[in-house]
C-alpha cells in the first residue's frame, strides 16, 4: 500500500492517505463541477489528517451528505468527507492535490451528479 501526501496550495492543510489509486471520479454536481475536482474515495480510517482540524472549514449543501473541506487561507478543496451507500466512513481525496502524481495516468470515470 502506498502513503501519499496532500495538502491545500498554502500547506495549512495538510495530510496522508493510504491506498492505490486505481481510478478517480469527475462528478458533474454544481459544486464537483465548479471546483474541478477528481475524486479519490478512500476509507476514512486510511485518511490521517496532519494539521489543525480549525484549518479546514466545511462546507454543506443540499442533502448534508457530504463535508467538503477546503482551506480558509487559499480556498483549495483537498478533501472532502462522507459515508458511502452502506453508511462506512469515507474520504473523498482531491488527487489534484497529491504530491507526485501523474495525472494522465489516472482513468476518470465521470458521475452524473447533477442529477441526483
Amino acid at each position: 500500500m502506498t502513503t501519499y501526501q496532500g495538502s491545500c496550495h498554502c500547506g495549512r492543510v495538510a495530510y496522508e492517505v493510504d491506498g492505490e489509486i486505481d481510478g478517480a471520479m469527475a462528478c458533474n454536481c454544481s459544486i464537483c463541477q465548479r471546483k474541478g475536482s477528481l475524486l479519490w474515495f478512500v476509507p476514512r480510517g486510511q485518511f490521517r489528517l496532519k494539521t489543525d482540524e480549525a484549518a479546514a472549514a466545511t462546507y454543506e449543501f443540499n442533502k448534508h451528505a457530504i463535508k467538503h473541506r477546503f482551506c480558509t487561507v487559499c480556498g483549495i478543496h483537498p478533501y472532502a468527507e462522507g459515508s458511502d451507500p452502506k453508511g462506512n466512513a469515507m474520504a473523498a481525496i482531491n488527487v489534484r492535490c497529491l504530491e507526485g502524481i501523474e495525472l494522465d495516468s489516472i482513468p476518470v470515470t465521470h458521475f452524473n451528479g447533477r442529477d441526483l
